[in-house]
């Protein structure tokens, strides 16, 4: 009889997991998505939103690409009121500042649109999820355990930004100043924090001047594909090659002709692609009921498999890759 009790419930609990399973809904066809970058020349965004589109054609939506030749704080407004105008079902982008989209963000939630970041936040206020590439914590400290290493944990180092505003570059610069308040790296000191504006020549000079300001430099972390590639550019034809390390956030195909031929050791990413695609299919799954983005939820992003909805409705890719000469040719993006 006890037997028979026990088979009874293995068998219920399978039916509620059945039905359970049965009555989440399928992804919406033909959803309206806006995809908006932090400005569309940079090349880490364009990978990103190609992730993106690729998810909408596995998912039946319509995707768009839209945003700023810029990356200033205001520039993306445009393309928010457009969303509501054209009233699509969902919005993600990856936000240039954390406060100043937020009225705009209101309106587009009150009209009913999803709104999803990537990459760079908002205040939780603006949204209801936010794909991260990486913990922050893990980014940040990671970029100085990588630079401690190139330069023997000893010397003055900077840090090559991309805005003042950045949100994502600004969490991950907190948690470099807090991995560097460790006991082993008492003889390595940040002279400098510069802003190229994730801009290509803005960073160039950048870099050009924190090596002429600073002779005792040994090391620089650009966390930002547009920095990184920019600064060594410089460092190439620089007399300070090989000299002053670089390191930060790039891709291998932006980076590859620097790594092998010796102006950069080693760097780090994840790829830019699956932030894109995981948020598609996150944006996907809210407007068809699969999620509230509440913690603790979870759904399917496709060929990434599942995933959970963390605190704050943050969900977390992976952890970041370190590229060098021995595994650089490995990777196309």
């Amino acid at each position: 009889m006890k037997k028979r009790s026990l088979l009874l419930s293995a068998l219920a609990l399978g039916s509620l997991a059945t039905l359970a399973y049965a009555q989440t809904p399928a992804l919406k066809k033909g959803l309206k998505i806006t995809l908006l970058p932090k400005n569309i020349n940079n090349p880490y965004n364009v990978i990103q939103t190609g992730g993106g589109a690729a998810a909408g054609k596995e998912t039946g939506a319509v995707v768009k690409v839209v945003g700023p030749s810029d990356a200033g704080a205001s520039s993306q407004v445009s393309y928010i009121n457009t969303a509501i105008a054209q009233r699509q079902d969902a919005l993600i982008l990856a936000a240039n500042d954390a406060n100043a989209l937020l009225p705009y963000l209101a309106r587009a939630k009150a009209s009913g649109m999803k709104i999803v970041t990537m990459d760079s936040d908002t205040a939780v206020s603006g949204r209801t999820l936010f794909i991260n590439q990486a913990n922050s914590e893990g980014i940040g400290r990671a970029q100085v355990q990588l630079l401690g290493k190139l330069i023997g944990y000893k010397g003055d180092i900077a840090v090559l930004s991309a805005t003042p505003n950045a949100t994502n570059q600004n969490t991950w610069i907190k948690w470099m100043q807090e991995e560097l308040k460790l006991p082993k790296y008492k003889d390595m000191k940040l002279v400098k924090i510069a802003y190229g504006n994730d801009d290509d020549q803005k960073s160039f000079t950048e870099m050009q001047g924190l090596i002429q300001a600073y002779p005792n430099l040994k090391g620089v972390i650009s966390p930002t594909t547009v920095g990184i590639s920019a600064g060594a550019r410089y460092l190439s034809t620089s007399p300070s090659k090989g000299k002053v390390m670089l390191t930060g956030l790039g891709t291998p195909n932006q980076m590859r002709a620097f790594v092998k031929d010796g102006t950069v050791t080693a760097f780090q990413l994840w790829n830019p692609a699956d932030v894109g695609y995981l948020a598609t299919y996150a944006a996907a799954a809210l407007v068809s009921g699969q999620i509230s983005g509440k913690q603790g939820e979870k759904f399917k992003a496709g060929k990434l498999g599942e995933y959970t909805i963390g605190k704050n409705g943050e969900i977390i890719v992976g952890p970041p890759y370190t590229f060098d000469k021995a595994n650089i040719d490995k990777f196309d993006f």
